[in-house]
């Protein structure tokens, strides 16, 4: 199949299309189409086996705008549209965000540091919900009155979604699913994983620092319980979940992914990659909770035997420590599961 990535697109309405002549390469190619007495306008193509057919063929729908913007949103995460941002160019700011789908005041905020009290609330939360997942927000609510917090259920409600959270017989708030992207079905009903690289999980957890937090994501073999990847990151774009499967899918190749219904997971980016690696993905349905059981518990093993043993003051000191904790995880903390076999024993085959 003829595959198009559209990174960007100016308006052009005109018909008569006369030359299409490169302008410049550099990771893309940028097409000049010169229209008949009028101002030039760009497209920026890329992964194109005829970048010149399929570029005359997308200005000649130039009146399709929406369409192509919402092309693009689907296919490049935030994080790639905001790298396509040149503030030196002809065009404003305010034109490339619109063609980017991006919100221009996002460009100019920057995070501020969260109150202590605050963060403080907001790492309770964490570890009530991490002892009892079936916890919601009024139960919550109720553990951190007995702690001796003043707070109100909307509250409690509000700082769960920040840190992507629901009682467990819901999805996590990490999981809002986008209206645009593809569900794909459920494949492990009456399934259970019986060897290495059959069944893959993912999932995207809370993790809280000293002054703050991040969000990890990690793969892992549902047979061996072995951690093929992880990553960190400050929000929750799809980028660090792709770079995070790419790692993965170097160590093995896995029949069947599972996920929740995220957009993270949802994207053009990570459903892509699986399918051109010829892995079938499967989705948990809502409310489903118990679907990715195996990932939830690594997620405790995480929080109760590094996390909450450890003040980590930076993402650098947290990313150090993690590294050191997924070393033991899959080398040497034995599994009673595996019959007291460590995960890389059981994956390796050894």
């Amino acid at each position: 199949m003829l595959y198009l990535k559209i990174l960007f697109c100016l308006k052009s309405k005109g018909k008569n299309l006369s030359s299409i002549e490169t302008v410049k390469t550099s990771g893309f190619s940028m097409f000049s189409v010169k229209k008949n007495r009028q101002k030039s306008s760009y497209v920026i193509l890329a992964e194109s086996p005829d970048t010149t057919v399929l570029s005359s063929n997308v200005l000649k729908t130039g009146s399709k705008l929406s369409w192509l913007k919402k092309n693009l949103e689907l296919t490049l995460s935030r994080e790639q549209r905001l790298r396509m941002l040149d503030k030196t160019d002809e065009f404003s700011v305010t034109e490339q965000c619109g063609l980017l789908s991006l919100n221009r005041t996002s460009l100019y905020y920057k995070n501020r540091p969260l109150r202590e009290t605050k963060l403080s609330v907001l790492n309770t939360i964490d570890e009530i919900y991490t002892e009892n997942p079936v916890y919601g927000a009024r139960r919550i609510r109720a553990e951190l009155m007995k702690l001796g917090y003043t707070i109100s259920r909307p509250t409690v409600s509000e700082y769960m979604k920040i840190l992507g959270l629901e009682a467990i017989y819901q999805k996590p708030d990490t999981s809002k699913r986008h209206p645009n992207h593809r569900i794909y079905p459920y494949l492990l009903r009456n399934v259970k994983a019986s060897y290495p690289n059959h069944v893959w999980g993912t999932d995207i957890t809370y993790i809280r620092m000293h002054k703050g937090f991040m969000y990890l994501v990690a793969f892992l073999d549902w047979f061996s319980r072995y951690v093929l990847s992880w990553e960190l990151s400050d929000s929750l774009e799809d980028g660090f979940v792709v770079t995070a499967l790419k790692k993965a899918l170097k160590i093995g190749m896995p029949h069947i992914v599972n996920s929740d219904q995220g957009s993270q997971f949802t994207g053009n980016a990570y459903t892509g990659t699986l399918l051109e690696n010829g892995v079938n993905i499967s989705m948990d349905g809502r409310g489903r909770c118990m679907d990715n059981i195996f990932t939830e518990r690594l997620w405790r093993t995480v929080k109760y035997e590094d996390v909450y043993l450890h003040d980590y003051q930076t993402p650098r000191e947290l990313r150090i420590g993690l590294t050191e904790f997924f070393i033991k995880y899959n080398t040497r903390r034995p599994h009673q599961s595996l019959d007291y076999r460590t995960p890389a024993d059981v994956y390796f085959e050894r």
